[in-house]
């Protein structure tokens, strides 16, 4: 995390812990563990404070309001490193993405294939938002951090918002971030500058909504450099058995389908509807199984669709992610297994036009209508697909 002065409390100022402050009960001290968190600087392998410590998150990488982007090349083996150790492992990312909501879960689903690949599902997505927000823009910056917190849930995983009191409160609206997430706030807050154990309750920096405080950037004292946490509701379990096991994933069942016995059938049509996922599916870039990842689908979780496409045995859903690009999950085998239940609006086929302006193709327009060209040959009686013209109407 950043090493920022103003992450240190004054010991005169700071106001005094009570657990009915935090939302916390007085038998709190059942669920509350202790934990560190890592970034390049902690190395490849996963460092903690105490042998007796039970989580650490750690970066995946971040984004920059340029939209800009860099991998952290530590963040797979220190959570394989904190799992071996038998130590919950968690993620977090760099967002200083801003007012721009679409970069913000852009920044969001770039990172998501990697967490999947690493951590489980239920487990801790922490947005750490303390630089890159002008304190004139908190309803907009508020937003984009809900957004990208939002395709954190969608994703199956655990939103948590990460920053310093005094910074989260000038940059944000809490109240309204809380309203969506409670109890989601991991904030920073250092009373000691050499470290200090346990966390020192009577210097919290009570504020509405923590579920972590990030009490020390030095472990006990005797670690430098070491983030040291305290977990106060139990959030760190999230993803995790009773015995600090990551719970068992479903499989996605994309990745075990072979194309040995693909079929030539190709077809696409317009189509609105709902599909509910019975299995963890693929969110992919394009309607094939060779298309990069961009997360997943739960069992029980559901989208919007506006259109079916039919490639070789796979029936694919596509829909608009919250980034503003279309995205496809694959809902069964033609003719064979389904992945979840379809409900279409219509059983009639939603029809569309696009007029044609100069400069385009059949092959642009198709692209952009995200069509195939044999379908607008199809759909609108063309023969010869170099004779369009400006003006054109064509349905699709």
């Amino acid at each position: 995390m950043l090493k920022d002065k103003l992450k240190r409390l004054s010991l005169g100022l700071a106001t005094v812990f009570t657990a009915v402050g935090i939302g916390v009960s007085a038998s709190a001290d059942s669920v509350r563990s202790y934990g560190t968190d890592l970034s390049k600087y902690q190395g490849y392998t996963a460092q903690f404070v105490r042998s007796d410590d039970e989580f650490t998150i750690c970066q995946v990488g971040g984004m920059y309001s340029d939209g800009s982007t860099y991998n952290q090349a530590t963040y797979t083996s220190q959570i394989k490193s904190a799992l071996q150790q038998g130590k919950r492992a968690h993620s977090y990312i760099w967002l200083q993405t801003g007012t721009n909501a679409n970069l913000a879960v852009k920044c969001v689903e770039n990172f998501l294939p990697t967490i999947q690949n690493a951590a489980p599902k239920g487990s801790i997505i922490a947005l750490d938002c303390e630089a890159g927000y002008s304190a004139n823009t908190k309803d907009a910056n508020t937003n984009a951090v809900i957004k990208a917190m939002d395709r954190v849930k969608q994703a199956g995983y655990t939103p948590v918002f990460y920053s310093y009191k005094a910074y989260a409160l000038e940059h944000f609206n809490m109240g309204d971030i809380l309203k969506a997430y409670p109890d989601s706030f991991w904030v920073a807050g250092y009373p000691y500058t050499n470290g200090i154990y346990p966390a020192p309750f009577e210097y919290f920096p009570s504020t509405d909504g923590v579920c972590i405080w990030q009490f020390s950037d030095n472990g006990d004292g005797t670690i430098k450099n070491l983030d040291y946490n305290i977990d106060l509701t139990g959030i760190t379990k999230k993803g995790y058995t009773t015995s600090n096991e990551p719970t068992t994933q479903t499989p996605v069942v994309e990745e075990v389908e072979k194309e040995e016995t693909v079929t030539n059938t190709n077809e696409d049509y317009a189509q609105k509807g709902t599909f509910t996922a019975n299995t963890t599916l693929n969110i992919r870039t394009a309607p094939s199984t060779s298309a990069s990842v961009v997360g997943t689908y739960a069992p029980g979780e559901s989208l919007v669709y506006d259109h079916v496409y039919i490639k070789g045995k796979y029936v694919w859903l596509r829909y608009m992610s919250y980034s503003g690009s279309y995205h496809y999950v694959c809902a069964g085998i033609l003719g064979g297994d389904e992945y979840g239940t379809r409900k279409a609006y219509s059983t009639t086929t939603v029809t569309k036009t696009y007029t044609v302006k100069s400069g385009d193709t059949l092959s642009s327009i198709a692209n952009k209508l995200g069509v195939s060209v044999s379908y607008l040959q199809s759909k609108n009686n063309i023969s010869n697909a170099n004779l369009i013209y400006a003006g054109q109407s064509l349905n699709y």
